[in-house]
Protein backbone atom coordinates (compact mmCIF):
# COMPACT_ATOMS: atom_id res chain seq x y z
CA UNK A 1 0.00 0.00 0.00
CA UNK A 2 1.51 3.18 -0.82
CA UNK A 3 0.69 6.24 1.39
CA UNK A 4 -0.24 9.31 -0.06
CA UNK A 5 2.23 12.47 0.32
CA UNK A 6 -0.44 14.29 2.38
CA UNK A 7 -0.77 11.85 4.80
CA UNK A 8 3.25 11.17 5.04
CA UNK A 9 3.22 15.13 5.74
CA UNK A 10 0.45 15.02 7.91
CA UNK A 11 1.77 12.28 9.63
CA UNK A 12 5.25 13.78 10.01
CA UNK A 13 3.85 17.16 11.22
CA UNK A 14 1.90 15.22 14.07
CA UNK A 15 5.13 13.27 15.15
CA UNK A 16 7.01 16.69 15.42
CA UNK A 17 3.87 18.25 17.53
CA UNK A 18 4.07 15.15 19.66
CA UNK A 19 7.98 15.78 20.32
CA UNK A 20 7.54 19.99 20.98
CA UNK A 21 4.71 18.57 23.66
CA UNK A 22 6.99 16.16 25.47
CA UNK A 23 9.73 18.97 25.55
CA UNK A 24 7.40 21.57 26.85
CA UNK A 25 5.66 19.04 29.74
CA UNK A 26 9.30 17.97 30.56
CA UNK A 27 10.57 21.82 30.83
CA UNK A 28 7.45 22.80 32.55
CA UNK A 29 7.22 19.58 35.08
CA UNK A 30 11.33 20.45 36.25
CA UNK A 31 11.35 23.85 36.11
CA UNK A 32 7.68 24.51 37.58
CA UNK A 33 6.88 26.96 34.27
CA UNK A 34 7.80 28.01 31.11
CA UNK A 35 8.45 31.31 30.71
CA UNK A 36 10.16 33.19 27.40
CA UNK A 37 13.80 31.69 27.79
CA UNK A 38 13.05 28.50 28.14
CA UNK A 39 10.47 28.03 25.66
CA UNK A 40 13.51 29.97 23.35
CA UNK A 41 15.36 26.40 23.82
CA UNK A 42 12.58 24.19 22.35
CA UNK A 43 13.61 24.25 18.75
CA UNK A 44 16.78 24.09 19.47
CA UNK A 45 16.43 20.98 22.02
CA UNK A 46 14.43 19.54 18.83
CA UNK A 47 17.00 20.06 16.48
CA UNK A 48 19.60 17.85 18.32
CA UNK A 49 20.71 14.78 16.55
CA UNK A 50 18.58 11.64 17.68
CA UNK A 51 21.46 10.22 20.55
CA UNK A 52 21.90 13.85 22.11
CA UNK A 53 18.37 14.42 22.45
CA UNK A 54 17.94 11.62 24.13
CA UNK A 55 20.68 11.95 26.72
CA UNK A 56 19.40 15.49 27.06
CA UNK A 57 16.22 14.39 28.20
CA UNK A 58 17.52 11.59 30.51
CA UNK A 59 19.64 14.17 32.18
CA UNK A 60 17.12 16.64 32.34
CA UNK A 61 16.29 16.40 35.77
CA UNK A 62 19.68 16.42 37.19
CA UNK A 63 20.62 19.61 35.21
CA UNK A 64 19.74 23.20 36.22
CA UNK A 65 17.66 25.81 34.48
CA UNK A 66 20.92 28.21 34.55
CA UNK A 67 23.26 24.83 33.19
CA UNK A 68 20.45 23.92 30.55
CA UNK A 69 19.98 27.57 29.55
CA UNK A 70 23.88 28.36 29.20
CA UNK A 71 24.01 24.96 26.75
CA UNK A 72 21.32 26.50 24.52
CA UNK A 73 22.33 30.26 25.07
CA UNK A 74 25.70 29.41 23.94
CA UNK A 75 25.64 26.98 20.93
CA UNK A 76 22.83 28.47 19.48
CA UNK A 77 22.87 32.17 19.75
Amino acid sequence: MKLSPLYIQWEQEAQKQGQRMVVDNLLTVRFDTLDEQLATIIQPILELPSQEYASLLLQLSNLSREDVLARFNSNHS
